[in-house]
């Protein structure tokens, strides 16, 4: 009896030492699996019982690197969000309405009317209207206007353009000059 209680105590003190252990010592060790076997014998039955002790030590998960957001069309250059973006999309809405564009471009010009120099998109839809879409800066958020006319006429009326608008995005730039173009009844009817 003596035997087993001393066993006893040797698997108690081992397992009592493996849970002691300070977590410095347990990232170090390698995840391990230690199986002791123990022989208990009592007056009454002789049986054998096996004490499976895991020892498992996690490792941290790298972290997982996040792929890189792209950039908002509009956070672009001013001339890549312009000539790949804007000018693209300003066409094929313009298209998709079955009107015809004979030139788009954009310059840094004299703006229509005024005559400052400044970056200008000039669009002439064939057979309806031209319009110059102006801005001060190289930047989309910068102060912007809008002219329009007819075809082979000059502009005769500089108007601001998105002046209020807190937030400056492809669509919105789109859809004002569509509903400017359609408030002139150049694109379609009121």
């Amino acid at each position: 009896m003596e035997e087993n209680l001393d066993k006893n105590n040797e698997v108690n003190k081992e397992i009592s030492d493996n849970t002691t252990k300070s977590n410095s010592e347990e990232i170090k060790e390698p995840k391990s699996e230690k199986v002791i076997n123990m022989n208990i014998n009592n007056s009454q039955s002789n049986s054998a019982s096996k004490v499976v002790i895991k020892n498992e030590i996690e490792t941290p998960a790298k972290p997982i690197a996040n792929p890189k957001k792209e950039l908002p069309v509009e956070k672009k250059p001013f001339q890549e969000f312009i000539n790949l973006h804007l000018i693209p999309a300003l066409i094929e809405e313009i298209n998709q309405r079955g009107l015809e564009i004979n030139n788009i471009n954009l310059t840094n010009t004299n703006r229509p009317i005024s005559g400052d120099k400044c970056w200008v998109i000039n669009c002439e839809i064939k057979d309806i209207c031209n319009f110059w879409l102006s801005f001060e800066k190289d930047d989309i958020s910068s102060l912007k206007s809008i002219s329009l006319s007819k075809p082979n006429q000059k502009p005769s009326i500089i108007e601001s353009f998105l002046i209020d608008e807190k937030r400056i995005t492809l669509k919105l730039i789109i859809s004002r000059v569509l509903q400017r173009l359609n408030g002139q009844k150049l694109i379609g009817v009121n």
